[in-house]
């Protein structure tokens, strides 16, 4: 019988950790359902920068979230992100909503619908799947603070910018590591320090350096750590 998850798997870090394809490989692993989280605030972002609005201004970017349709897809095989029914799982990934998003993020108003967004989708997978791996940037002190198993991923800013670097040419799109490194940073400082929700390990989290490690590797622990919380269900799978 292969393990399945049961609960929530709270996976948290800053960009460039490798965190979206450590989190969609361990829902994968043990069965389980998918968000990113980081998607939602995305399509606000690009939905705001659409409408004209100034991401600055917090009155308007909320209107805007407030009359966003935003859609993700919760398949860690096939994730999508639908703003108002058309797909912008590339768009969102752009360099401009890229500079935007942290800026959207920081409105108190914004996380807040989100958050209770976020948590009717967990509520939902977990009644239909049984568990769930939930990746982003407030994930275990914010939206699911109760998960048995929260992941607070890490990485050295040079090796996170060289990953960027390389989703940005998969991707077709132009950048330069210089250039990269200065978003991470800012980024990083943007997200860590803005006052709603900032991203920060939480107190029971798990801290795990990924500079050094594939993502093989760290998929295997935290498939060990996951045994090891008793949210696996089903024995004799080798995680």
């Amino acid at each position: 019988m292969a393990a399945e998850l049961r609960g929530v798997v709270a996976m948290d870090g800053p960009g460039g950790t490798g965190k979206t394809t450590v989190a969609r490989r361990l829902a994968n692993r043990l069965g389980a359902g998918y968000l990113d989280t980081g998607a939602m605030y995305r399509a606000i972002t690009l939905a705001a920068l659409r409408a004209g609005a100034d991401v600055a201004a917090a009155d308007a970017v909320t209107t805007v979230a407030k009359a966003a349709d935003v859609e993700v897809g919760t398949d860690p095989d096939a994730p999508v992100a639908l703003l108002d029914g058309d797909d912008v799982g590339a768009e969102i990934r752009g360099d401009v909503v890229t500079s935007a998003v942290s800026a959207v993020a920081a409105v108190p108003a914004v996380r807040e619908l989100l958050v209770g967004q976020q948590r009717d989708i967990i509520d939902r997978v977990l009644a239909e799947v049984g568990g769930i791996v939930v990746e982003g940037r407030d994930i275990g002190t914010v939206v699911a603070p109760d998960a048995r198993l929260k992941i607070f991923l890490t990485a050295s800013a040079e090796v996170r910018a060289a990953r960027r670097l390389a989703q940005d040419s998969a991707a077709g799109r132009e950048s330069n590591h210089g250039d990269v490194l200065r978003s991470v940073d800012r980024r990083d400082r943007l997200d860590s320090t803005r006052a709603a929700d900032p991203m920060r390990p939480a107190a029971d989290a798990v801290e795990f350096d990924t500079t050094d490690v594939g993502v093989d590797d760290v998929v295997a622990s935290l498939c060990e750590l996951a045994e090891q919380r008793g949210i696996l269900a089903g024995r004799g799978a080798t995680p």
